[in-house]
């Protein structure tokens, strides 16, 4: 009989999970699974709702990324009411979410993955932890760190009410604009940003590019998914974040897609594993053909190692330059290193930042025409971002009143949750080995689902009247005694 080994919760994500692993008659891993198996349920319970409530339920999903969820909700609803924003109002919606961005990229890599790098994959779970980063990066380090993303969120705060969870956006605009005596104050904590961030890449390029062990975990073979990527791009085929097209390149690099968010529906579809409560993704085209990897595979990921995938180039200066670095680093055809996530995030968030250096210069963001009320309820609205953790769709629909009668969410995690199931399979594989399991293998296994920074708060949804759950209770030998299908 095989031994089972659960890690349960995995650590240093949002939402809760485990881990099993099961291990054959040698001690080596036969099979591991990703479960996620708390559910959210926030598809159905909108459903009777007036659309416009979208805004500020949507934020509550995850209190990791709410400025995503709630500029993809923003975004449908223009789309549903087929009013376009003004000017001034697109302007502070983007620097409000690029500030949520820079925020949230320097919070996943210090406070969650960070601690595998800098302090160590085998380190003193204790020590494996922000207080141990800011020990080895000192406290001047470590206060402004804070201080930055404390900065970042006042920025929302200001835009958008609060920085948990935003509720500024409406449909047509935005409620508020910006005071032309807050246009210095933005513009200095932009430009502290862009240094800041930049310091985080020195220090990467520093901790991890020089450090041999780092290196090697890096170009490990464990930590290769090999599969499509999908993001957002913008007209000159640049990382986009508010705004963009969808393209899709095949694991060689080569386009294979480009559709507007509006079709995506007919690009992407979904498939329930009996194990998990997060719905798998793939592209519709190819056909689901199971949890594979390979240059036919239909899987693709999302994220910010997608998004330097698909894109030709950054958007920004600096941000492109560091971009030309990760690219000479891994060579010419594209890296399916998911640890290299890590850096290519850094990158996201110095172009964001240096984004919001460009925006608070516009002088049309302090204009007074924040609205557009010129509505017009067509039925049906989709927004599309690139949420934090990749590419993001809210799908709404209603009745002639406005009342929803459908409400559609893929999100990030959702859309990599076929890599991470091969991601942590691989780990496993390659760790854990003779039976010999040890707390910084288990480690090592854990690190492939960090690279992705899942959401699993936002992923977990259930189709309509079914719950795709299969249930297992076993006895203490670990035998099935009752199995339950719902």
């Amino acid at each position: 009989m095989s031994e089972r080994i659960v890690i349960d919760p995995i650590t240093r994500l949002e939402g809760h999970g485990r881990i099993e692993i099961f291990l054959d008659g040698q001690g080596n891993v036969s099979d591991a699974f990703w479960q996620v198996l708390e559910l959210r349920g926030f598809e159905r319970f909108c459903i009777g709702r007036p659309a416009e409530e979208m805004t500020r339920i949507a934020p509550v999903i995850c209190g990791i990324c709410p400025s995503a969820h709630h500029m993809a909700a923003c975004k449908a609803l223009d789309r549903l009411y087929d009013v376009v924003p003004p000017p001034t109002a697109m302007l502070v919606r983007e620097l409000e979410y690029n500030a949520s961005i820079v925020d949230d990229h320097l919070l996943h890599f210090f406070f969650l993955a960070a601690p595998d790098f800098i302090v160590g994959p085998d380190a003193d779970p204790a020590e494996r932890n922000i207080f141990g980063v800011m020990e080895r990066l000192g406290k001047d380090f470590g206060r402004r760190l804070i201080d930055i993303r404390k900065k970042n969120r006042d920025i929302i705060r200001l835009l958008f009410s609060k920085a948990p969870h935003p509720e500024g956006g409406v449909p047509g605009g935005v409620p508020r604009g910006i005071k032309e005596e807050e246009r210095q104050w933005l513009a200095a904590t932009a430009a502290e940003s862009v240094a800041f961030v930049v310091e985080a890449l020195e220090v990467f390029r520093e901790r991890v590019l020089g450090d041999a062990g780092c290196r090697s975990l890096l170009e490990d073979s464990a930590y290769s998914v090999r599969c499509c990527s999908l993001a957002l791009v913008d007209a000159g085929d640049r990382v986009a974040f508010y705004d963009g097209t969808v393209r899709v390149v095949n694991a060689e690099g080569r386009e294979i897609s480009r559709f507007p968010s509006d079709e995506y529906a007919d690009k992407i579809a979904e498939w329930v594993m009996p194990w998990t409560m997060v719905k798998m993704t793939y592209l519709r085209e190819l056909g689901w053909q199971g949890l594979v990897e390979g240059s036919d595979s239909p899987l693709y990921r999302v994220g910010p190692l997608a998004r330097v995938t698909v894109a030709d180039s950054m958007a920004t200066p600096l941000a492109q330059q560091e971009l030309e670095r990760f690219r000479n680093f891994f060579g010419p055809e594209p890296t399916h290193q998911i640890l290299s996530s890590h850096w290519a995030r850094l990158i996201c968030a110095l172009q964001a930042a240096e984004r919001n250096r460009e925006l608070v210069g516009e002088p049309l963001l302090t204009g007074s025409d924040t609205r557009n009320m010129d509505f017009n309820l067509t039925g049906r609205g989709i927004g599309c971002v690139e949420a934090p953790r990749g590419t993001l769709f809210h799908h709404y629909e209603t009745d002639e009143r406005g009342i929803l009668t459908m409400v559609n969410l893929i999100v990030a995690t959702q859309n990599n949750a076929g890599p991470i199931s091969l991601a942590i399979k691989k780990a496993a594989k390659r760790f854990i080995r003779g039976g010999e399991v040890r707390e910084g293998l288990l480690n090592r296994v854990e690190m492939a689902f960090r690279a992705f920074d899942p959401c699993q708060s936002c992923a977990t949804h259930a189709l309509a009247g079914r719950f795709p759950l299969r249930l297992n209770i076993r006895d203490h030998q670990g035998r099935i005694i009752l199995r339950l299908n719902q």
